[in-house]
């Protein structure tokens, strides 16, 4: 028989959703995988049943139907005080992953290269085996996940051709400043660089920390391809509703790619997220703060286990340094905390370039009532 493509076989299956099964099989507390255990706002739920009274069950526009693109554009150039043209500028995509792989596909060749920074979100490294690119990795190093400058310098200065910034950052929480991002921009137009964003936490930042979009800063518009989505502000993670936000070049080609990617985003779910982008501005100040209150909740617990972590400024996810406990396979001790503590979190290598073992990747976006649960049991590890 032939053997498969040797794309497949250099990468491995999502170890994140892996996790998950490993909490079923051991009846544990998932915080692993990065999704809500409540629902959505109200709203959107009506909608959503009042949309399986409609006709919108066929087709959309692949690249999003109207009455979404509309209510993105009046949410993106509300929040990032660009223009966003709904027929021009958008596509609405099979969540951020799909936008992602859009983004990738349409910026560069095979045989180019793609700058990440390590540690990132695992997707970005499958990302660029299947679009036969090369990865170049700059550091964040812990605790502050802070960049070199001079090291960030050279990734840019290898040839690059697109480069890849998570703002909040997965898994990190870390939150770019304004002076960190106007280093990257500067380098991404003195290299001529495209710029690929990961925003899909831009509402889930906290104070004193502030999201700011690299797309508007001065001459960052036209090369930067920002990809977001809407499952993690409205807490829908399995409606798989993303969007793709770029300029109308880069957006007619990018349409191409999702075409025959995926079509298109399920029509009725396109149509009920509408009710969510109508949401007033409010909405988005509480979420911000109901997080916070979640990060506070579980930060507690975790500075009674004693254990080291770097407080998350935006997202849902803490890294947590487990080396106290000397494994040397952190993929060991993920699956022995899973078993006899009760509560799955990620293995933190999947996320690093390096050879890390140290750290587990927990997730916060639950119930006050599960993230106490969880807290208590992660007390047994003081023992």
């Amino acid at each position: 028989m032939p053997r498969t493509s040797r794309r497949t076989s250099v990468f491995t299956e999502s170890l994140i959703r892996e996790m998950t099964r490993v909490a079923q099989q051991h009846g544990a507390i998932n915080l692993s995988q990065g999704f809500p255990d409540f629902n959505p706002p109200q709203a959107i739920l009506d909608a959503a049943k009042a949309e399986m009274d409609t006709d919108h069950h066929q087709y959309a526009i692949t690249w999003g139907a109207p009455p979404l693109r509309d209510a993105l554009a009046a949410k993106l150039t509300r929040f990032t005080g660009l223009h966003c043209d709904p027929a021009a500028n958008l596509i609405v995509t099979c969540g951020a992953t799909e936008a992602m792989m859009v983004a990738v596909m349409t910026v560069t060749d095979v045989g180019d290269k793609l700058g990440l920074f390590s540690p990132f979100y695992e997707n970005y490294s499958a990302d660029a085996i299947l679009s036969g690119v090369t990865p170049v990795f700059a550091t964040l190093r812990p605790p502050d996940y802070s960049f070199d400058p001079a090291e960030l310098r050279r990734v840019f200065a290898s040839g690059i051709k697109a480069f890849v910034l998570c703002n909040p950052s997965n898994p990190t929480g870390k939150v770019f400043t304004r002076a960190e991002l106007e280093q990257i921009a500067a380098l991404a137009r003195e290299f001529d660089v495209w710029i690929i964003t990961d925003e899909v936490y831009e509402h889930i930042v906290f104070a004193p920390h502030r999201h700011t979009y690299l797309s508007a800063l001065p001459g960052m518009a036209e090369r930067t391809i920002m990809c977001s989505s809407l499952s993690k502000t409205f807490a829908i993670t399995g409606w798989r509703l993303g969007y793709v936000f770029a300029s109308p070049a880069v957006v007619a080609q990018g349409r191409k790619v999702h075409d025959f990617l995926t079509v298109g985003a399920a029509a009725p779910l396109q149509h009920a997220i509408v009710a969510g982008l109508k949401l007033p501005d409010a909405y988005y100040a509480g979420l911000a703060a109901e997080y916070a209150e979640r990060r506070d909740i579980f930060l507690r617990y975790l500075d009674r286990t004693g254990l080291r972590y770097t407080s998350p400024q935006g997202a849902y996810f803490v890294m947590l340094d487990v080396s106290p406990f000397g494994y040397a396979n952190d993929v060991e001790f993920a699956h022995w905390m899973t078993k006899e503590i009760g509560v799955a979190p990620v293995p933190g290598s999947v996320f690093f370039h390096e050879p890390e073992h140290r750290y587990v990747r927990l997730n916060f976006a639950k119930k006050h009532e599960t993230l106490h649960a969880a807290g208590e049991r992660l007390l047994k590890l003081r023992r």
